[in-house]
């Protein structure tokens, strides 16, 4: 069945989106030695890739609308997945810079695009089927992650790492890309206009997702950092506070669309973000490896469905194309994903490690806390 089809080839998209970034992420601190970065060097560094995906994103609902989503997904996947192993290939920092501002634009556009394909695909189905591509995503994290604990184990030099693991998302890429939908350009449409900021009527859904991503972006580039530097783990074992989270997730959203239509809305944001802010909190104050690793287990068990119920409802907005809702939303809720890294890059170095996470635990409080205020 077509449906089907459809659905497998934005799984594959969703799928390598979280392999190429769990592999890249896991690497961080090897990163930083190659290039002798200290953590506040390090923040920009990844603050770079925040400015490009934050320019790219209000821009990509336009895109979408103008070319159609399956083109803007193809696109943009080929030119992140082949722009991955650059990130090992420059010589200076400056143009580490450069590669990830690249990535970030490449990134920022299919994320958008590729969530839009998934709206299309739930609507076919005509049930709630988001949380299940984010599942996938997650799976792809947690691959990429034990990955990156591999290479890592055998000291691997990051251009090798990274050119195998963009080979291999390339083949998934390409595996997909004829079965994603052929949704025709629709710049005549209601909602298809041109660039949009995010409307007031989003901006609830889009603040809870700021929060939710900021702590999905800190997980994902400091915990493996924070196992090595605080819990003082061994190297090997460093990455597995990054599986544990991307295995949370991953089991989180397989059981988040059948527990959406069981709970609502409102009861899975407000119990996520207790979890979530119960995990943070034992990880930062008991850091031993098997209690950080089950705190980090717990933070992406909690935060497992907050993105696929923001972007479901964002690209089921009436009058909106589901690019340019969920790109209203994006625009907000990335802001946290990929500017909170580099905010805590700077807290750590002023601060340290310990304290500057406990920036994101105040802001899963306020996550839960808007999550009560949610409808169902």
């Amino acid at each position: 069945m077509n449906r089907v089809r459809n659905r497998v080839a934005v799984s594959l998209m969703f799928l390598a989106n979280g392999f190429v970034y769990a592999n890249w992420a896991s690497r961080i601190p090897q990163i930083q030695h190659q290039f002798a970065l200290d953590d506040r060097l390090l923040g920009f560094v990844l603050l770079a890739m925040s400015v490009g995906a934050l320019i790219a994103m209000p821009f990509a609902g336009w895109v979408i609308v103008r070319f159609g989503s399956r083109q803007t997904t193809a696109a943009s996947a080929l030119l992140f997945m082949a722009g991955v192993p650059f990130i090992a290939l420059v010589p200076a920092w400056w143009q580490l810079m450069v590669v990830f501002f690249i990535v970030g634009v490449c990134t920022g556009i299919l994320d958008v695009a590729m969530n839009a394909q998934a709206v299309v695909v739930e609507q076919r189905f005509g049930k709630p089927i988001m949380s299940s591509f984010h599942a996938i995503f997650s799976g792809g994290m947690v691959l990429g992650s034990l990955s990156g604990a591999w290479f890592t184990r055998l000291e691997s030099p990051l251009w090798v790492h990274f050119t195998s693991i963009g080979l291999i998302s390339l083949v998934m890429v390409l595996a997909g890309i004829p079965m994603l939908i052929k949704d025709a350009p629709s710049g005549e449409s209601s909602g298809g206009g041109g660039f949009r900021l995010p409307s007031l009527a989003l901006l609830g859904t889009g603040l809870i997702a700021f929060c939710s991503m900021l702590g999905e972006g800190s997980m994902a580039d400091w915990t493996t950092k924070y196992m090595v530097e605080v819990v003082v783990a061994p190297e090997a074992l460093a990455p597995l506070g990054l599986s544990a989270f991307s295995a949370a997730m991953m089991i989180g959203r397989i059981f988040g669309d059948v527990a959406r239509l069981r709970l609502g809305d409102r009861w899975l944001l407000v119990g996520g973000g207790l979890a979530a802010t119960a995990g943070l909190l034992a990880a930062l104050v008991w850091p031993m490896p098997l209690t950080a690793i089950g705190g980090f287990f717990m933070v992406g068990l909690g935060l497992a469905t907050v993105v696929p119920i923001a972007y479901s409802k964002a690209g089921n907005s009436p009058g909106l194309s589901p690019g340019v809702g969920i790109g209203m939303v994006t625009t907000i809720g990335y802001a946290g994903f990929l500017f909170g890294p580099a905010i805590i890059g700077m807290l750590s170095d002023a601060f340290g490690l310990r304290v500057a996470l406990a920036f994101v635990l105040t802001l899963l409080m306020l996550m839960t806390a808007l999550g009560w205020g949610t409808k169902k």
